[in-house]
């Protein structure tokens, strides 16, 4: 009699039409390593040439590539309908509008069990029709599925599923903290107010060097990133004549380092964003935050003590909530511990992870070694 051949796990795909590399391409990448580290097979279809498709395969992610994705041409169909057909997924999880409007209808033609679509920005809905086609979709705030809600998508497809972040990895450091301010020649004495993130224009940054022309002495400023707006925020400093209370020290690979330099948070971003990965890693530090109001930045504020609030471009609120805040215990053990854990509860990587196999649960797809 001839043996059974066992079955493969299942395999989850994730599409995504961005070139580009931000929170959004860290979040699909993070899904699919701890997936993988799950018992998932995993796999990701991209655009040939994309900094998505480079970092996944250094980490031994199976990469498949299209030359793009474009919902007008009939190549870029058949290149991805071939991609499903050989792969046969269990779960497709798509990213950016272009590729969940192909992605989401081929994958209901080709009967995959799971669908979905993850909603990262907190923007204006173009158009509903592409948000048939998924199971379910993930929104990484609370105030993304209340915009959906309010475009007449069904509640119930709905999962907010906030970006996981490692919470042991972004843990006040008092090395760190030492070795970054000396090799930027940050004084023991001064205050360092920081902001991590994509130099993109929704993120504010100009909103960061208006406050600290207007900061008294002690106060320097970091932006760690790097972008679009790099050429535009250096000319701005020089305008400005905050050159030298001003660092922009570019795109970093370790911004738990950073983090840690930092005794003050700013987080500029004023639109666009659902709960920004950056903030969070900040709260995750234990640093106060000063942030402008937007909807899904409140979210995990409300769970912290020290923040303060302002409007976008409000220069003078902003000095004052920096003032307020420099005033606070600096890296008082007690408030940062509280802080972690309150974090760590609702945004840290494992709580994604339980959320994520929940969600493949309730659709029967479970991970080869645990219960069905």
């Amino acid at each position: 009699m001839k043996a059974s051949t066992p079955s493969l796990p299942p395999l989850i795909v994730h599409t995504e039409s961005s070139r580009v590399w931000g929170g959004q391409e860290i979040r699909t990448l993070t899904e699919l390593r701890e997936m993988r580290k799950c018992g998932f097979r995993v796999a990701l279809i991209v655009p040939v040439g994309s900094e998505l498709a480079r970092r996944a395969a250094a980490e031994g992610l199976p990469v498949h590539t299209m030359a793009s994705f474009v919902k007008l041409s009939p190549r870029s169909w058949r290149e991805l309908f071939r991609h499903f057909k050989a792969l046969k997924p269990t779960v497709v999880n798509t990213h950016s509008s272009e590729d969940s409007w192909m992605a989401g209808a081929l994958a209901r033609l080709c009967r995959v069990p799971l669908v979905i679509r993850t909603r990262h920005v907190l923007v204006p809905v173009s158009s509903t029709v592409s948000y048939a086609f998924p199971h379910v979709i993930f929104t990484c705030s609370g105030a993304i599925a209340e915009q959906l809600a309010a475009c007449g998508i069904p509640s119930a497809k709905t999962v907010v599923l906030s970006t996981g972040n490692d919470e042991n990895r972004f843990l006040f450091s008092p090395g760190q903290r030492q070795a970054v301010r000396r090799r930027y020649g940050i004084d023991d004495r001064e205050i360092l107010v920081g902001n991590v993130g994509c130099l993109r224009n929704y993120k504010g940054h100009r909103f960061i060097l208006k406050t600290a022309a207007a900061m008294p002495q002690p106060y320097r400023f970091m932006i760690v990133g790097g972008g679009e707006e790099l050429p535009a925020l250096q000319a701005m400093a020089h305008a400005l004549g905050v050159e030298d209370r001003v660092i922009l020290a570019g795109h970093q690979e370790d911004p738990e380092h950073f983090f840690s330099a930092f005794d003050l948070c700013f987080f500029s971003s004023y639109e666009a964003e659902g709960v920004s990965q950056s903030l969070i890693q900040s709260l995750l530090n234990g640093l106060p935050v000063l942030a402008c109001r937007t909807p899904s930045s409140m979210e995990p504020l409300n769970l912290v003590e020290a923040c303060r609030l302002v409007d976008y471009d409000d220069v003078p609120a902003a000095c004052q909530g920096l003032a307020e805040l420099a005033q606070l215990p600096p890296r008082d053990p007690e408030r940062m511990a509280r802080q972690h854990r309150h974090i760590a509860d609702r945004y840290g990587l494992g709580n994604m992870v339980r959320i994520l196999l929940a969600t493949y649960a309730r659709h029967g797809i479970h991970p080869p070694s645990s219960p069905k």
